[in-house]
């Protein structure tokens, strides 16, 4: 079965930082671009950051230098390190997988960040 399924979310505190963790199952890690999104209350969900399966990286402007992407093959794991949090990282975040050859689109269920001031 495929699935995706985030954790580290958190409240913490302005200035704080968080490991988010997303774990693959059913083989499609090693095959699949990899993305991280959030969704604050009211907005629509954006892009934050991305890994390709040969470990390029890609930000979001808002997020550059204080995030980054890594990802884990041995685990099937990615990751999402936050650093420098601002009360606008506030959101729900969601890891995506997407392998345009074999055809698949897969969302994670998220995990709740909260960066108080």
């Amino acid at each position: 079965q495929v699935q995706l399924v985030e954790s580290g979310g958190n409240l913490v505190q302005a200035g704080g930082s968080l490991r988010l963790a997303c774990v693959a199952s059913g083989n499609i890690f090693s095959h699949s671009f990899m993305k991280w999104y959030r969704q604050a209350p009211g907005k629509q969900r954006e892009l934050v950051a991305t890994i390709t399966r040969g470990g390029s990286t890609g930000y979001a402007d808002s997020v550059k230098g204080r995030f980054t992407i890594s990802r884990d093959y041995a685990k099937n794991t990615m990751y999402l390190q936050m650093n420098s949090l601002k009360s606008e990282d506030t959101g729900v975040y969601y890891c995506n997988a997407v392998s345009v050859t074999l055809g698949y689109d897969v969302w994670g269920q998220g995990t709740q960040v909260t960066v108080s001031l």
